[in-house]
Parts: C-alpha cells; structure tokens; sequence
C-alpha cells in the first residue's frame, strides 16, 4: 500500500518554473494575437508569475529569455522578485531570432558569426552570475534545408567547440542544459535532432552538462518515458520544458493533448529518484497561450504536472514489482492504471489547505481581481511578445 504521508511529503516538496515568455502575446506563425494586461517589461511578467506561485505554492522560480528580458541592472530584477516572493531561474539563451543566425548560430561556417553566437552565450552566462541562477539553457535552430547545404560533420565539430567554451565558462555550480528538437526552422537536417545527440556532446563535457527533455520535440509515437528513464539512470537528465503537442511542437497546456503520457513520464522520474532534490532536475513549462488567458494557463499547467505527479507517486511499488517478476502483463498494467485512475483532486485540495493556499487554485485567482487590475493599469507602452 502506498503512504499518502510520504506522497504529501514528495508534493510539498515539488517545484514547476515558469516562463517568462508564456505570459507574453503569442500565436500562430501568421497571426500574434494581443490580450488585455500582458506584461511590457520582465519585471511586470515577474509580477504575473507570482501569481502563479501565490495560488499554487510550487511555482516558486521563473526562468528568464535572453534578450527578450534584458534589463539595465539584473540584479535588481533578481532583488524584485524576491519581493515578489519568487525568485530568477534558468536563463536561456536566444541564438535564432538575429539576421546574422540564418544559416545557423554556433555551427554557422561563417567564423565571425560563429564568434557573435558565441559572445551572446557568454553574455548570458554574466547574467546568471548577476541574478544567481544555476543554469542556462541551450536550444539551437542551427541546421539545414537542403543536401549539401553544408557539411553534417563539421557542423557538428564546431557545434562541440562552442559548448566546450561555454562549460569552461561557468561558474562553480552552474550548469548547461542542452535542448533538443527533431526538426523546425531546419528541414533537412538539424544539429541536436535528438536526445542521443544531446547525450552524446554532454557526456564529452562531463558533470556540467546536462540534457533537457521538452516533451513536444519528438516524433509522433516517440516513447518518451523509456528517453526519461534511461537518462535518469545515466545521471544525465537535467532538466523538462513540460509542454503538450498533437501534431508537432505546439507548445499547448502541460497534459492537455495526453495527460496519460505526462503520468507515465512522471511515474519515470519517481522511479528514478528524480524528484529528489539531489537529483538536481529543473522541472519547467515552456508554453505559449496562444488563445487563452495567460496566468490562469499557467496555473491550469501547473495544476496538471502536479496531478500526474500526484499519480505517480500512488502508483504500488510493491504490487508492481510482484507482478512484473511473476510474468502478470495484465496484473502489472493494473497497477498502474489503478494509480492513474485515482481521482487525487480532492488529495491535493487538503494539501493546499494545510499549506495555507485556496484549495481551489482557479476560482481563488478569479475571484482575487488581479487580471481587471493589470488590464486596467497597464495602458501604453509595448505588451510583451515573441521577440520583446
């Protein structure tokens, strides 16, 4: 039997960033669709996401896009949201949005882009010295649309040289965090396509390298818990940006396309210990609320990832490992259905409860006023969005 003692213990325990970006206008590749209220500066997206962290109590870091949340002094951003009762997390780098990166970032055959590409990444690494944070995030467009266009090999040696520059230049206990994603804007041939890829550069670059896992970038049909599981088992997990998809990479709500999928992927990680706080796994959205309201998408996404977390952990470790010696398909897949099938809302309602939160995050947030607020405050300036 499962000890909903311990459960409550692994929940209380359990941390979601958030993106600065998700609380930004975003849409469609024709069409970016403005909302009433949305955040112009990182400090006012700062504020949106203490929202989130207000209503849930697990969303206690926001990680920050560079350049999309320059500021002149980031320290004081980091001393802002401390007073907002959250604090900076990962900082991602942003290789792909400038003319210059068309034909690729750090593995571009141009010498003197490459050494642009290179200079933004380390800027980014001063940022995470000045706001405290522990990681930074890479995600690369870097690739090709055509055979021939470059050559494969040696994109991929200087793909290797720059990340070796970049470990060289992080601090003591920071870490690089390397992303991949199956195709788009590349076509043809992307340079980290997939986990392998990640896997294999970070295991050349030691204990500060790790791969993230977003659950959007794979092939339809693609096992991501067995990709969870194996690089838990090699230490080499770092990070998710937690997202759903049904065709490609959508970036919809956490759990809704699948919710099944995102208990499975969860139920991985318990088995593997990567809730541990030793394990060091940063657990983050990265999603953009193209038609629905932001905070309240956050929340929601956030609420997801915590019942399947919540699910996961009921899941008969005991029962499970009986039936899986003994050969019982059917016995063992009960199991886990059994755990998936439980409804843990009324569970997490007594938590938040004990922990002095709303039991019902949604309602609690509508009723606070805060969206009429921000919609009626802030007028002018230039809202938030993909690229600002």
């Amino acid at each position: 039997m499962t000890d909903l003692s311990a459960v409550k213990a692994a929940l209380r325990r359990q941390t979601i960033e958030l993106p600065s970006w998700a609380f930004g206008n975003s849409g469609t590749r024709f069409k970016v669709f403005g909302q009433p209220g949305v955040p112009r500066t990182p400090h006012e997206k700062i504020a949106d996401a203490a929202q989130v962290h207000r209503y849930t109590g697990i969303a206690p870091s926001v990680a920050l896009h560079i350049p999309w949340d320059t500021v002149d002094d980031y320290a004081e951003l980091a001393a802002y949201a401390r007073e907002q009762g959250v604090r900076i997390g990962t900082i991602n780098a942003n290789v792909f949005q400038d003319d210059d990166f068309k034909l690729g970032s750090v593995a571009n055959p141009d010498p003197g882009i490459r050494a642009k590409a290179l200079d933004h990444l380390m800027a980014c690494v001063d940022v995470m010295d000045a706001t405290g944070s522990a990681d930074l995030k890479l995600w690369f467009a870097d690739g090709t649309n055509y055979p021939g266009q470059d050559d494969i090999r040696d994109r991929q040696d200087r793909l290797a040289e720059a990340l070796e520059a970049v470990r060289d230049r992080l601090g003591p206990g920071q870490r690089m965090l390397l992303e991949y994603k199956l195709f788009e804007p590349a076509f043809y041939t992307t340079d980290v396509p997939d986990w392998g890829t990640a896997y294999a550069h970070c295991l050349k670059l030691g204990e500060a390298a790790q791969v993230v896992v977003d659950t959007g970038h794979h092939a339809p049909g693609t096992n991501i818990e067995f990709i969870v599981a194996f690089l838990l088992r090699e230490h080499k997990l770092g990070g998710f940006d937690f997202n759903s998809r049904f065709y490609a990479d959508d970036d919809l709500m956490t759990g809704a396309a699948d919710p099944f999928q995102l208990f499975r992927i969860m139920y991985e990680v318990v088995r593997g210990g990567g809730l541990d706080p030793a394990e060091g796994i940063a657990f983050m959205l990265d999603q953009c609320h193209n038609i629905e309201p932001k905070i309240p998408g956050q929340i929601r996404s956030v609420l997801n990832a915590q019942e399947a977390t919540a699910k996961a952990l009921l899941v008969d470790a005991e029962a499970l490992a009986a039936a899986q010696r003994e050969g019982d398909v059917l016995g063992a897949n009960a199991v886990l259905m059994d755990a998936y099938d439980t409804d843990v809302r009324p569970m997490l309602a007594e938590l938040r409860a004990e922990q002095g939160l709303d039991p019902e995050p949604m309602a609690a947030f509508k009723r606070s006023g805060y969206q009429e607020a921000i919609a009626a405050e802030r007028i002018g300036g230039q809202q938030a969005g993909w690229g600002a």
